[in-house]
């Protein structure tokens, strides 16, 4: 079946409306637009091709950037093993140059969770951007940061 070139227009403007968005922020940026959200975050560690842990900046299908960030709230004496840029201590933010890559790594770390749960985490996919939110957390203090990046991403 051949759709009308009207149609066919029509439907590729749709579908372009309904993309996600993406940021000209890296994750230290948005970090830094989170707390400008009202989060009680402080930027902790920019990572760069050779510090990050899970050795993913700038390669293939990687971020293209990644920071953690420290929420005021939690009691790092309180979080097992914390160390300087664990997602436990408050969370990390990974931006990638796709938003379908931004979903397949809040999969891949969800399905981790559920495997082992006390690696579980909050996360939220925005765009291309990847909040990734300490389990220390209540529900209702992690969701502020889903309404948080939200607004950033608008």
């Amino acid at each position: 079946m051949r759709l009308p070139l009207a149609a066919t227009a029509a439907l590729l403007l749709t579908l372009a409306a309904c993309s996600s968005p993406t940021t000209d922020l890296d994750a230290a940026g948005v970090i830094k637009a989170l707390t400008q959200q009202g989060l009680p975050v402080t930027l902790s560690v920019t990572y760069t091709d050779s510090t990050d842990p899970n050795k993913q900046l700038g390669r293939p299908n990687g971020y293209t950037s990644k920071a953690s960030f420290v929420d005021q709230r939690i009691d790092a004496a309180k979080v097992p093993g914390g160390k300087k840029g664990d997602v436990g201590l408050g969370g990390s933010v990974e931006v990638f140059e796709e938003a379908d890559q931004a979903e397949q790594r809040a999969a891949y770390i969800q399905g981790i969770g559920e495997k082992m749960p006390m690696l579980g985490e909050y996360d939220y996919v925005a765009g291309s951007v990847l909040l990734r939110v300490s389990k220390e957390l209540t529900p209702s203090q992690a969701g502020a940061f889903e309404a948080a990046l939200g607004e950033v991403m608008k």
